[in-house]
C-alpha cells in the first residue's frame, strides 16, 4: 500500500506538490493522471526517496522509502527507461541490481524471460529501441518480486502488441494482490487498464475514485424525437438541463432515463431513441483539469 498524507514540495518559490493526500490500495491498478506540470513526476520521485518532501509524509507499506532495508524487494519502479549505462548489456545491468540488493542471480534470467527479452540479454542497452528499453526497465522493476510497483508512462515506445502485453501484465500483477500505481497521459489506455484513478492538477488533488465514477460524471440521457424543441422546453420546465447533441438528439442531465420516458409518455411525445450516453475518460479528464492546465498552446 502507498499512503500520502499532506505531501508537499517546494523548489524555492515554486509550489510543485500541494498538500496531496490519497491512498493506493493493493489488488488494483491505480491510474495517476494530470496535465503536464501537474506534479506527477515529483510525487513519484518523493515516493522513491529521490526527492525529499517539504512537508507531509509518503510511505510504502507503512515505511518511508529510505527506511527500506532492501528497496527492490518492496517497491519496483520504472521512471526513466533510458537510465541505463549504454555499454552495459541487459543481463549485466540486471545482475548488478540483483547483487547490490541481495537477490539471487537466477532472478535475472527469470525477469528477462517474463518481459520477452531473453534473446537480447547479451546486447548493450545503448543499442535498444525505446520499446526494448521499456521492457528492460520493467524487468528491473520486477527483479525483487516486489509487492508494490510504480510505473511512469510504461507503454511509451511499445508497438500495439507490446501495449496489449503490458496491459495484461499490469492487470495480472494487480490481480496477484500487488499495489500498482501507473502514471500515463494516454486516456484510452487508462480506460482499459485502471481500476481506480487519482487526478491532480497544479500539484493539488482534483479527484479520485473508481474508473466508472469518472465516466458516469457528465453522463446524459440521449433523446431523439420529432418534437425536439417542444420536448426540450418541457424537460427544462421539469428541472432538467438540455443541450443539443452532435446528431440532432437532445442530451438531458438532471433527470433519470425512466423519468424522461415517463414525461414523454405523459406528454404523448413520440420517441425514436431513449438511451444513456457516458462521456469518455478523455472527456471527463479534460473537464476536470480545464482550470489546472499550466502549459497550453495558444488557439
Amino acid at each position: 500500500m502507498i499512503q500520502l498524507n499532506g505531501l508537499t514540495k517546494r523548489y524555492g518559490d515554486k509550489l510543485v506538490v500541494d498538500d496531496l493526500t490519497f491512498t493506493v490500495r493493493p489488488g488494483l491498478v491505480t491510474g495517476f493522471l494530470g496535465p503536464n506540470g501537474a506534479g506527477k513526476s515529483t510525487t513519484m520521485r518523493m515516493l522513491l526517496g529521490l526527492d525529499l518532501p517539504t512537508a507531509g509524509t509518503v510511505t510504502v507499506n507503512g515505511r518511508p522509502h529510505h527506511e527500506l532495508r532492501h528497496p527492490l524487494r518492496v517497491v519496483g519502479s520504472l521512471l526513466d527507461a533510458r537510465a541505463v549505462h549504454p555499454r552495459r548489456t541487459a543481463y549485466k545491468h540486471l545482475l548488478y541490481l540483483a547483487q547490490t540488493n541481495g537477490l539471487p542471480a537466477s532472478r535475472v534470467g527469470e525477469v528477462l524471460d517474463r518481459v520477452g527479452m531473453s534473446a537480447a540479454a547479451g546486447r548493450r542497452a545503448g543499442a535498444f529501441s525505446l520499446g526494448m528499453s521499456q521492457r528492460l526497465g520493467l524487468a528491473a522493476a520486477l527483479l525483487g518480486d516486489p509487492p508494490v510497483l510504480l510505473l511512469d508512462e510504461p507503454v511509451n515506445g511499445l508497438d500495439p502488441e507490446g501495449v496489449r502485453w503490458i496491459r495484461a501484465l499490469i492487470r495480472g500483477l494487480a490481480a496477484e494482490g500487488r499495489t500498482v500505481l501507473v502514471s500515463s497521459h494516454l486516456m484510452s489506455e487508462m480506460a482499459v487498464t485502471a481500476d481506480r484513478l487519482v487526478v491532480i492538477g497544479k500539484g493539488r488533488l482534483i479527484a479520485e475514485g473508481d474508473l466508472g465514477a469518472f465516466t458516469e460524471t457528465g453522463a446524459a440521457v440521449a433523446v431523439r424525437t420529432p418534437d425536439a424543441a417542444a420536448f426540450a422546453r418541457r424537460l427544462e420546465l421539469s428541472g432538467a438541463q438540455v443541450r443539443p447533441g452532435e446528431s440532432g438528439e437532445l442530451l438531458v442531465t438532471g433527470m433519470s432515463m425512466p423519468d424522461v420516458g415517463r414525461l414523454a409518455c405523459a406528454e404523448s411525445v413520440p420517441l425514436y431513441e431513449l438511451s444513456t450516453r457516458r462521456v469518455s475518460l478523455e472527456e471527463a479528464f479534460m473537464e476536470l483539469t480545464r482550470d489546472a492546465v499550466e502549459y497550453g498552446a495558444a488557439r
